[in-house]
């Protein structure tokens, strides 16, 4: 008796606490609003009709899908309850929008009163719904440290969608506090364990829906954190006494209703410490609903049942009888009621035998009517069906998903610093998608930043594709592993099967391997020892984001920031998370990061693109855009070549012409600048010894370099190769490769004899000098420039660009002669040479000059894809920097990129195109007069500016069929696309 009063004395004295901080509660903003519509319809409603206001039943808009019993959420069948009942509102389930949108509209037209629509859209509508966005699920912000101003985005655009969608309630946000490992129905739709983290993340959640207009429901009170089980199951029990719940549990939902929380759902949990009632769940408890929460608490707003069809529920009370309880108990809306008819009857029932009163329903439902004003139901418009998908669709919501995602990315292992990865040309890399059948969104990021060998391991491979795999992989000094978990479920091992586990043990056990967990981060209580892992990163879902983004932050475009949110084992406690730094590598986003808008720019970009194509200017093309390091655009159009099948992609590789000068002989030469051994002011002879006695000699290389030192603007080497009836001479080519003819000029059709680039350099020492002085664009310099590379630094020049520039770029396909490494489908052709090689120019360098010397020049010969060549300007931008180092000074990129002779009216760089002073066409219209870049013959151009961060790189084959095709230029494709980008930069 006496531990009896005692007990009795200290909840008493908690409670009394509890309801001194109440004075501080905030009344939602829909209370005593627009009394008089409140009041004309509550005048119009019956007895039976006013109980009906405060039910809610399911509904769905595709029947075939039905998670829920299909007969009680039929169509026909809600038709009939809002006929007949006048119920309150409908909860939506599966379905589409569309659909739902239909049936919404038809609902709202044959009811008495506007109904209140509402679904459980935590992670978004795509919770319930197809076609529509789905943000990352609450743990997966949790891990997020700070950027609340994030989530509240979140909650504006959920509101902005939902309302679109004709949606009046979001049962969001999850305000329980996930202390239980093994909790099977929270578990990753909490923000976490941290009761402060939790409040904080789900008060900016609420704000941004409510400041927004949707009504929210914060869930599940008073807290289904700590439970073992599912109340769709079953009824879940908390042994936690007062103290624990008031200081812990309820701490998050009191902070929401100081701030002025709308709604408020109560989960089905047996509480003793609130109610001793036996198998009573917190539903139907009047010590908790109304007791506690209404008048401890002092909370003003709607009061939700969780799905009166739980088995939290119904288990221990029929339908119709547990409903009029929830009533009884303080309810306000009865969410889910599977029958109306018992459900009234039993509340009639109620009130008649002196349960609730009249007046106490009469007061619920005026509430429900003033919810229903302030969403705008006392002005009721249907839903407009044009563009609904498009409009519940929008960019902006994928810029706050990516960026929500790459703030939460954690990484919970990193072996000395391995994360970022730096050392690309030291490592020979395998990717391994563990429980997928196919190359992955993880697998196709990472190939962005260097190259690597991809494979897929089926969730359930068998036997002997394990043990192959195994083989395969022992080649490889570092492994890249995507761990893609299809169930973020405890009650299915998260989806990690058997066959994944035991690889991923051998794949740990290699002491090569980076692991990326795309799932639930309890999962790792399942695999053993994740921590021996070289790297550990933590993605807590699986979805393109989670992936796109870790393979960004695996190779540092982006940092690593986040930290558990909940404690997982004593390996990876709370907050546990390594932050890494980005290295300003390339990283791959959506026009809107940069604040412009993705269906104006793509409109824009596209419609020069075609033009291109229907003018048949070319017969296709890839453009490749970056801001500030970030790539916002990125497509690939048309075809090949005109007539043939093959796609262009973005991953093809075209002829660069004279892009090369600058893409390998420019840089080379800033190098050579950087180690004092290339002297800008010195002359010909210095590096070129048999050019000693050339008119040449005393040429200095600033002059030569900016196109200003009177060399002739190219010397036609094939014709001299060439018999008088068109043939080529014998003594110069054959058609055997041998060791005299080393060298292809052209497929395995004709070789040169070797040694005849000496010929070729001797005529250019040999060649006569413009007679004036002034501006003319040479190749001839350029053909020397991996000869002066060799001699200064005993290596060959293609050498020396990959192993100090390309390979640690990751910019792998830039290569000359690429048939050495890549397929003919992998290369866009160039042109159909009727006059020297007579056939298609194909996985070869287009002009002639490099031809004759093997592919390999300084004026021409680089091959590569778009993004591998905005790798090298990236570096240029970033004034050398690049992956974590220095490759170039800034000094160097200065003084090559700058004006060398403005007052001689030169518009030249050394090795770089500038902008005229006055427009020319050569630039784009608004290029600033700091940037740079270069055009190819075979119809390329790459830009950089640095006043704007702008990087550039168009890629075209339009000299096929035929050089003699001007339109690429005379159509002003390649600047015209840049300066769509400038022009909406200066209306930004």
């Amino acid at each position: 008796m006496k531990k009896a009063i005692i007990f009795f004395v200290f909840q008493f004295s908690l409670l009394a606490s509890l309801a001194v901080k109440a004075q501080t509660t905030t009344p939602p903003q829909f209370l005593n609003k627009n009394r008089q519509w409140v009041d004309s319809v509550f005048a119009t409603l019956t007895p039976d009709e006013r109980i009906s206001q405060l039910i809610m039943v399911a509904a769905i808009s595709d029947v075939k899908r039905a998670l829920i019993d299909p007969k009680t959420s039929n169509p026909a069948f809600i038709e009939k309850l809002i006929r007949e009942n006048k119920i309150g509102g409908v909860v939506f389930f599966q379905g589409g929008p569309v659909p739902q949108a239909r049936l919404t509209n038809y609902y709202q037209s044959i009811s008495k009163v506007p109904l209140l629509v509402a679904m459980d859209a935590e992670f978004g509508l795509a919770m319930r719904i197809d076609s529509t966005v789905r943000y990352p699920y609450q743990m997966t912000m949790g891990a997020i440290q700070g950027n609340d101003n994030l989530i509240y985005e979140m909650g504006k655009q959920v509101a902005q969608q939902a309302k679109r969608l004709g949606m009046h309630i979001n049962f969001a946000p999850v305000a329980d506090i996930n202390n239980n490992p093994n909790n099977p129905v929270i578990s990753f739709r909490s923000f976490g364990e941290n009761k402060y983290k939790v409040a904080e993340k789900a008060l900016a959640y609420m704000k941004g829906m409510q400041d927004n207009g949707l009504l929210t429901s914060a869930k599940h009170f008073p807290g289904h954190g700590d439970t073992g089980v599912d109340s769709h199951y079953d009824l879940p029990l908390i042994n936690h006494n007062l103290t624990r719940l008031d200081t812990l549990e309820l701490y998050p939902f009191k902070v929401l209703m100081n701030n002025g929380l709308t709604g408020m759902m109560i989960a089905h949990l047996s509480i003793p410490a609130l109610d001793k009632t036996p198998n009573l769940p917190s539903t139907l408890s009047k010590p908790i609903v109304t007791d506690l929460l209404r008048s401890k608490l002092g909370y003003q707003g709607l009061i939700y049942s969780d799905a009166m069809n739980m088995k939290g529920v119904t288990k221990y009370f029929a339908d119709g009888k547990a409903d009029a309880m929830g009533i009884e108990a303080g309810m306000d809306i009865l969410e889910f009621t599977e029958d109306v008819s018992k459900a009234v009857a039993e509340i009639k029932k109620s009130i008649s035998e002196g349960r609730i009163s009249q007046a106490e329903i009469d007061f619920r439902c005026k509430k429900v009517l003033e919810a229903k004003a302030w969403v705008g139901l006392n002005h009721y418009k249907p839903v407009d069906l044009n563009n609904l998908y498009e409009d519940l669709n929008p960019k902006a919501a994928e810029l706050t998903n990516r960026l929500l995602t790459e703030k939460a990315l954690t990484i919970l292992k990193n072996d000395n610093n391995l994360l970022p990865l730096r050392e690309l040309d030291t490592l020979k890399i395998a990717s391994i998608s563990l429980g997928a059948d196919s190359i992955t969104t993880f697998q196709n990021t990472l190939d962005l930043y260097t190259k690597m060998d991809h494979f897929s391991i089926p969730a359930k491979a068998t036997p002997a594709q394990l043990d192959a795999i195994r083989t395969k992989l022992k080649d490889y000094n570092l492994l890249l592993v995507g761990l893609h978990l299809s169930s973020i479920s405890p009650r299915v091992n998260y989806g990690l099967t058997e066959q994944m586990n035991t690889l991923l043990q051998d794949l740990i056990a290699t002491q090569k391997a980076v692991v990326s967990v795309f799932g639930n981060p309890y999962v790792l209580n399942k695999i053993q020892k994740p921590e021996n892992a070289k790297a550990l990163v933590m993605a807590y879902q699986l979805t393109p984001y989670t992936q796109d983004l870790s393979a960004q932050l695996i190779f540092g475009a982006i940092p690593a920031k986040g930290k558990l949110p909940v404690t997982v084992n004593a390996q990876f406690p709370y907050q546990a998370g390594i932050e890494t730094p980005a290295l300003e590598r390339l990283k791959y986003t959506i026009p809107e990061e940069i604040g412009l808008n993705s269906k104006e720019i793509t409109f824009k970009i596209d419609s020069i693109a075609n033009l291109a194509i229907t003018q048949k200017a070319t017969p296709g093309c890839v453009v490749q855009l970056a801001k500030d390091g970030k790539v916002f655009f990125r497509k690939a159009y048309g075809k090949h070549t005109y007539e043939g099948a093959a796609t262009v992609k973005l991953t093809d590789l075209y002829d660069l012409a004279s892009v090369t000068k600058i893409t390998a002989s420019t840089l080379a030469l800033m190098s050579l600048y950087d180690q004092k051994k290339f002297d800008l002011d010195a002359t010909m002879k210095d590096y070129l010894p048999d050019f000693k006695k050339s008119n040449k000699a005393d040429l200095t290389w600033r002059r030569v370099l900016t196109h200003s030192a009177r060399l002739k603007s190219y010397i036609q080497f094939w014709r001299e190769v060439k018999n008088p009836d068109g043939t080529l001479k014998e003594k110069v080519f054959h058609t055997k490769q041998s060791a005299k003819y080393p060298t292809s000029v052209v497929g395995d059709s004709l070789f040169i004899r070797k040694n005849y680039n000496k010929k070729l350099y001797k005529e250019i020492a040999d060649s006569p000098l413009n007679p004036e002085e002034g501006y003319v664009y040479s190749d001839l310099s350029f053909i020397l420039y991996p000869q002066i590379v060799k001699s200064l630094t005993g290596v060959e020049f293609e050498d020396y660009l990959k192993n100090n520039f390309y390979k640690k770029l990751g910019a792998t396909s830039l290569t000359f002669n690429p048939k050495r490494f890549y397929k003919l489908e992998e290369i866009v052709p160039s042109e159909r040479d009727t006059f020297f090689r007579q056939t298609l120019i194909h996985g070869q360098v287009h002009d002639e000059a490099a031809a004759m010397l093997g592919g390999l020049s300084g004026h021409a010969g680089l091959f590569g894809n778009a993004n591998d060549v905005m790798k090298v300007w990236q570096m240029y931008l970033q004034n050398g920097f690049y992956g974590g180092k220095q490759l170039l000074s800034k000094d160097a990129l200065f003084e090559f990129t700058r004006y060398q002779y403005p007052e001689m009216g030169s518009r030249r760089g050394l090795g770089f195109d500038k902008p005229t002073f006055k427009y020319s066409g050569n630039a784009p219209k608004y290029a600033h007069p700091m940037s740079f870049g270069h055009t190819g013959f075979t119809g390329i151009m790459v830009w950089a500016d640095p006043s704007v961060n702008l990087n550039y790189v168009f890629l075209s084959n339009r000299v096929y069929p035929t050089r003699e095709n001007p339109k690429i230029s005379t159509l002003n494709i390649r600047t015209a696309i840049m300066d769509v980008v400038y022009e909406a930069l200066r209306k930004k």
